[in-house]
């Protein structure tokens, strides 16, 4: 048998912290909890009388209070520190789905649904990316990419991967109501393994240590004028709003497109499958390629350059060789390893600043994964008329594009410290 220093040791040479392991598990299943409804919930309410605009509306409400969540995650960290913070998500997201499903599904009270659907939406920021900040602060620096890759393999695998494979075993055989109240038990398991089984030490940085509503409220605030205190942070959640962007706006026109070139839509649902289980895997790669080729490079290249050449081809790929199915998921497989390329951005963005900015820096970066899942949608219906499909990828992809020469800026200090060294020796000699 295997003690646990020799199965901790297995767990950092693979680049997960071996003292938030459990955690890791328990986000895992948390977010298989918290997702089992995302693929089916909308389709199933306009059975039940409600019509698409009405779902729509109701997963904006979602995710408003999503993009509110993950802003607030990691400046609560640093207040209230990250197992109180991870806790005001899971009672978030009990007490909303609760009211959601026993009041307003079963009588089909819409006015009551966005309001207890919403509050649901803070559960999973405030739960997951706690966790993500938490990993931040307690991971050595050579580690930490690998170290976010590992949080975005069971984040995805849990929330896309788990959740949608459970919820098809389920409906079946309990129907959507009790699946739906299953949520509430693995979300409870997840928990309990993220908060009390795992039993790492989370020590506030010094500055944290002075007690009183002031200070909390200060570093609430932190959030806010870390903007202007560190103009690269700002950047980068820029950079992390572009990184999901084409995520949430291709299923809204990119199967009608294909449909056009001869690929059905239940094709494409396939091959939207295929692209993820392709992320999942490349979330870890890219975190151990980060550590090894620089968290900008990697940034740079494969995430940002990569995604606006893929996202290109995905469009193109059906007309030049007329709708064959193989090469549009490969070149699908590729868009969603190279969206994976922007994993190191959590281990970058934190190392930007000093250990009292992390949570702070960390909140603006989860902002900007809140709020993917307006830009990608804004940016269909601002453009989609206008420009129609071929001109909305080519703004994605322009996005994109951007989006690696801004990461060009996002150098850490230590890296600034070597390039002004070297321009004074430069000038010496002159």
């Amino acid at each position: 048998m295997t003690d646990l220093g020799q199965k901790g040791t297995l767990l950092d040479r693979m680049g997960m912290p071996a003292h938030l392991a459990w955690g890791y598990f328990g986000v895992l299943i948390f977010m298989m909890g918290d997702g089992l409804e995302l693929a089916w919930l909308s389709p199933y309410l306009v059975e039940q009388g409600l019509t698409v605009q009405q779902t729509a509306t109701l997963t904006t409400a979602y995710g408003i209070t999503i993009a509110i969540g993950a802003w607030f995650s990691g400046v609560l960290v640093e207040a209230i520190g990250p197992r109180k913070t991870m806790m005001l998500g899971v009672a978030s997201y009990i007490i909303g789905h609760v009211l959601f499903v026993g009041l307003a599904i079963t009588t089909l009270n819409y006015g009551l649904m966005i309001p207890t659907y919403a509050m649901r939406g803070f559960g999973y920021p405030l739960f997951a990316y706690a966790f993500l900040v938490w990993i931040t602060y307690r991971t050595p620096p050579h580690q930490l990419g690998r170290a976010v890759g590992w949080f975005w393999f069971v984040f995805t695998g849990g929330l896309s991967v788990l959740g949608a494979f459970y919820s098809s075993w389920s409906i079946q055989v309990f129907g959507h109501i009790t699946t739906l109240w299953s949520a509430i038990i693995w979300v409870l398991i997840g928990a309990f393994f993220a908060t009390v089984v795992n039993r790492d030490k989370f020590e506030m940085p010094e500055k944290e240590e002075v007690s009183g509503a002031a200070s909390k409220v200060k570093e609430l605030l932190n959030g806010i004028t870390i903007l202007k205190r560190e103009p690269k942070v700002a950047i980068a959640g820029v950079v992390r709003v572009i990184n999901q962007s084409s995520q949430y706006a291709f299923p809204l026109f990119l199967p009608l497109y294909l449909a056009d070139h001869g690929i059905a839509t239940t094709v494409w649902l396939n091959i939207w499958g295929t692209i993820f289980i392709s992320n999942i895997v490349f979330n870890l790669i890219f975190g151990y390629l980060g550590d090894k080729l620089g968290w900008r490079n990697t940034v740079t290249w494969f995430g940002a350059v990569g995604c606006g050449v893929f996202t290109l081809m995905l469009f193109y790929t059906p007309q030049i060789f007329a709708g064959n199915v193989t090469l549009v998921a490969i070149v699908g497989m590729l868009w969603g390893a190279c969206i994976a390329g922007f994993v190191p951005l959590s281990a970058l963005t934190p190392s930007l600043v000093g250990d009292g900015d992390k949570g702070a820096a960390m909140s603006i970066l989860n902002l900007g994964a809140g709020l993917c899942v307006f830009v990608g949608p804004a940016l269909v219906a601002l453009f989609f008329d206008m420009v129609g499909p071929q001109g909305l990828v080519w703004i994605l992809a322009g996005l994109y594009f951007i989006a690696a020469v801004l990461t060009r800026f996002l150098k850490l200090p230590n890296e600034e410290g070597k390039e002004e060294k070297v321009k004074a020796g430069v000038h010496s000699t002159i």
